[in-house]
């Protein structure tokens, strides 16, 4: 007797519940390094985060709050930043976003771009701010601006990429 499809109730399979995000977040870290780009000033969106904050909003049961630390590590051997910078910030937006979770119940899809959008822009700014301590905080900022709003206008793309990376993960075999 062979079969042909899934069975009814059957689950999904294990490794993909727990790897796909995890991958999508250190693939996307690691990706601006693989790409032949070279820029005087940042001008890739932060891949990583966007993944990360996107999986974090659409399925925020399914990782604790301290997952910022591995994952923000693994960003930080990627980005150049001092070590410990994606660690820090990204474990505040995971709060932020759990504790958000508790507050706004019924979410849509414009409160999840405007709640993104203010954690990019902070996690960014504090990110450049951290890396460049003693340079004039008004020329960082400039010079880091358009890369937060290419990621403020890239959210909704992630969002859909995350649901579709979410459907692989839960598809049954």
């Amino acid at each position: 007797m062979s079969r042909t499809g899934p069975r009814l109730g059957e689950p999904a399979s294990l490794w993909r519940m727990r790897i796909v995000p995890i991958a999508t977040v250190m693939v996307a870290s690691a990706l601006p390094l693989m790409l032949p780009l070279v820029a005087s000033s940042p001008v890739l969106p932060p891949f990583g985060l966007l993944f990360f904050l996107c999986w974090q909003l659409l399925r925020t049961e399914m990782w604790p709050v301290w997952i910022g630390l591995p994952l923000g590590l693994w960003n930080d051997l990627f980005s150049g930043a001092p070590i410990g910078t994606a660690i820090g910030l990204w474990t505040i937006a995971s709060i932020t976003i759990h504790y958000l979770s508790q507050r706004i119940y019924w979410r849509g899809f414009f409160h999840d771009w405007a709640i993104a959008a203010i954690l990019i822009a902070a996690v960014q700014a504090l990110s450049a701010l951290i890396v460049h301590p003693h340079a004039d905080s008004g020329r960082i900022l400039g010079l880091v601006l358009p890369q937060i709003v290419i990621s403020m206008l890239l959210v909704p793309l992630f969002l859909r990429l995350t649901g579709k990376f979410d459907n692989f993960r839960l598809k049954r075999r």
